[in-house]
């Protein structure tokens, strides 16, 4: 079996896969084959060293990453429990289930997703008589973001009564505060546990509990991470302090596609790996399987413009020269019909239409495309909408499978009234006084209230009876049979037919089909929580492809991807990058994520951006990675003209000298001018890339400009 696991290895993978012990790096490019690296060692350490599956930890990032790895790896050694082949929010939910008891949590707590944290933060905005003129639902949830990073939170969840929570609320002397303990208070009465729990809560006990932290390390005598540029300062904690006892830590990434910072991603992280663990083997994989040349060259010249990496150029093993084009369009709708001329040209040479995608920086790209296809009845998949579990109807049904799980006042108050039952704004608000006078979920104040006379004349006694019905004998029978008994009794699923709405319908008998794959493969012990619990933890990726049709994605979500055609729209200045990059690590972000676009493309890439003028006046320059990819490295269908490319590095060169800057200059700054001499900033134009000065000598402000800038002196001390 050995000879099987080590076979149709390059050098640099058999290095990795046979390296067992101590801290290791793998600096993997793309498509350098990371993923065979990681299930042949894994599968190395369990049937060549005799290691026990259980006492090996694998974190990656998606549900479809870690289905993918579990899949490989059983194919070379068989059917094993592989239940710690999994993401780092899966890791931290099969660790609170086991020692939630040390936080005085039930262990059929309940996983909060993005939609059920913004539904806790609408509802506290409208207790509270918030509107989005005080604040909005994304800053409010950023706030609690920042907040949930340290651990002061976690004391006031497991040590205070609802009656505390209560009064911290109440105390509370900002918008943001309040609704923070709002919050607090939705989370503790019904024992969720969001995203930023699912780390911190594991954080918080393996340092504060010596035995159980022990336990863990000892358990886990291998600790290896997928991805591992993408990681945040919390999950390199965990990691860290995990793999602490065996001091085994196996990680591989790519430093040149780090883009997830706004994710809590820091590129530093595996850069400075070999400084945290002085001991630590670095093995380089460059052998690129994807790509050819053409892609590969253009690629290589263009993340070579960064500063922040290590060095290490893709080379192709693939035979072929391929494609590297870039078309430059006199509009957006002459753009578009290039790309759709360019999509049926491929079509009709024999290319099927899945495996060409168009990849543009944000979605509001995709515009001219879309209508390009329309029109040349080119069908396309377009990615990156609502994810699937996210939709209205499939959120509502899993609100009534959650609501016979437990008193979940979220999914309550989703599906209460869906269908209508009578019970609007009036009969809510007392349910809710009752259940804060109470300390009772909203569901147990319906139940004991329903002879109130506010209740008398709705339904809610068969909405209550329907759920303790299910609730009786939903560990009896399988969950599409609760599905089922849910959904007709509940008139749920005739709400939807009597819309009209068949899309909807379509993706409840998805939802159907899923429920049933869940329980063909998940065996015999499994209950309704697991199957809610692994929902609640996938990811927008996790998304069910539909085939024959161009994908149309966005560059962060076509990461992990690969087709043999890339096109990359909207390669203009302010678009891509992004006209929000406001320093140098941030445009270095925008390049790697360049490079990630490029790297998808195995066959041919297409680059394209157009000229003219956007709405507000503005007139359109190519990005600066066309020129930062070598002009030797791709075919220019059209040559630029020489005023446009002068005009366009002026500007570049602008804002690059803005970006250099800007991090220190600010108004009402001091600075010192070599001829002028001091002067006070007192405003920053960004349409005309200059800072407004008033200097002492001269009567009248002087604007300078971003290109200049770089030659004052602060000098505010």
């Amino acid at each position: 079996m050995t000879n099987n696991i080590l076979s149709d290895l390059n050098p640099q993978q058999l290095e990795a896969v046979t390296t067992t012990e101590g801290y290791v790096r793998v600096l993997a490019g793309a498509g350098s084959g990371k993923t065979k690296a990681l299930t042949q060692r894994y599968a190395y350490l369990v049937e060549t060293a005799g290691i026990n599956p259980g006492s090996i930890m694998c974190v990656t990032f998606t549900n479809k990453a870690a289905s993918e790895m579990k899949k490989r790896i059983r194919n070379l050694i068989g059917d094993l429990d592989l239940a710690y082949i999994t993401t780092f929010h899966g890791f931290g939910h099969r660790f609170l289930k086991e020692e939630s008891h040390l936080i005085h949590y039930p262990k059929n707590f309940i996983i909060l997703d993005d939609l059920d944290t913004e539904t806790i933060i609408k509802n506290a905005m409208e207790e509270l008589g918030y509107t989005s003129k005080d604040i909005t639902v994304q800053k409010a949830k950023d706030y609690i973001g920042s907040e949930k990073q340290r651990w002061v939170y976690i004391n006031l969840l497991i040590d205070s009564t609802l009656e505390n929570l209560l009064k911290y609320r109440k105390d509370a002397t900002s918008v943001e505060t309040k609704i923070f303990g709002e919050y607090l208070y939705a989370q503790r009465k019904t024992y969720g546990f969001d995203y930023h729990d699912l780390i911190q809560f594991p954080l918080f006990i393996l340092n504060n509990n010596e035995t159980t932290c022990k336990k863990w390390q000892q358990r886990l005598e291998y600790v290896m991470v997928d991805e591992f540029q993408d990681v945040s300062d919390n999950e390199y904690c965990l990691v860290k302090i995990l793999s602490d006892y065996h001091k085994n830590l196996f990680v591989v990434g790519d430093p040149d596609q780090t883009i997830y910072s706004w994710r809590g991603a820091k590129v530093n992280i595996i850069l400075d790996f070999d400084k945290v663990f002085p001991s630590t083997k670095t093995i380089l994989m460059n052998q690129n399987y994807r790509s050819l040349q053409r892609v590969i060259s253009a690629a290589n010249s263009l993340i070579d413009k960064n500063k922040k990496r290590i060095k290490k150029d893709l080379t192709p093993v693939q035979e072929g020269t391929g494609h590297a084009i870039y078309f430059h369009a006199k509009s957006q709708q002459e753009e578009a019909d290039w790309i759709a001329k360019q999509i049926l040209s491929l079509n009709e040479q024999g290319v099927g239409l899945s495996n060409i995608a168009v990849l543009y920086r944000a979605h509001y790209v995709s515009r001219s495309i879309e209508e390009a296809f329309l029109k040349n009845k080119i069908p396309y998949t377009l990615f990156s909408g609502v994810p699937f579990y996210s939709r209205k109807e499939i959120k509502d049904v899993l609100s009534y499978l959650r609501l016979i799980s437990s008193d979940d006042d979220l999914s309550f108050n989703r599906v209460v009234n869906v269908p209508s039952r009578g019970i609007g704004k009036k009969r809510m608000k007392l349910l809710q006084d009752i259940a804060e006078k109470r300390s009772c979920s909203l569901f147990e104040a319906l139940a004991t209230n329903l002879d109130h006379s506010m209740f008398v004349n709705t339904q809610a006694k068969d909405f209550i009876n329907l759920i303790l019905a299910c609730r009786a004998t939903y560990h009896e029978k399988n969950i599409t049979d609760t599905l089922i008994q849910i959904l007709d009794e509940s008139g749920y699923e005739e709400f939807l037919r009597s819309s009209g709405d068949l899309d909807r319908l379509d993706n409840l008998s998805e939802l159907k089909q899923s429920i049933y794959e869940f329980e063909t493969t998940a065996g015999e012990d499994y209950e309704l929580e697991d199957y809610l619990n692994q929902i609640a933890l996938f990811t927008n990726l996790d998304t069910v492809e539909k085939k024959n049709t161009v994908k149309m994605m966005t560059i962060h979500s076509a990461k992990g991807l690969e087709f043999p055609f890339v096109f990359l729209c909207g390669m203009n200045e302010g678009i891509f990058p992004s006209s929000r990059t406001k320093n140098l690590d941030e445009l270095e972000e925008e390049r790697r994520l360049a490079f990630v676009a490029y790297t998808r493309a195995r066959i041919g890439l297409f680059l394209s951006e157009s000229e003219g003028y956007t709405y507000d006046n503005a007139f359109r320059h190519p990005s600066r990675f066309i020129f930062n990819t070598e002009k030797a490295n791709l075919d220019y269908i059209v040559e630029l003209p020489e005023e446009l490319v002068v005009d366009a590095k002026r500007r570049i060169k602008a804002n690059e000298a803005w970006i250099n800057t800007g991090a220190r200059l600010k108004i009402g700054d001091v600075i010192k001018h070599p001829i002028f001499g001091n002067g006070i900033i007192l405003d920053i134009n960004e349409d005309l890339r200059s800072y407004v000065i008033s200097f002492e000598k001269i009567d009248t402000e002087r604007s300078i400009s971003f290109v200049a800038a770089s030659q004052l002196e602060v000098i505010n001390e």
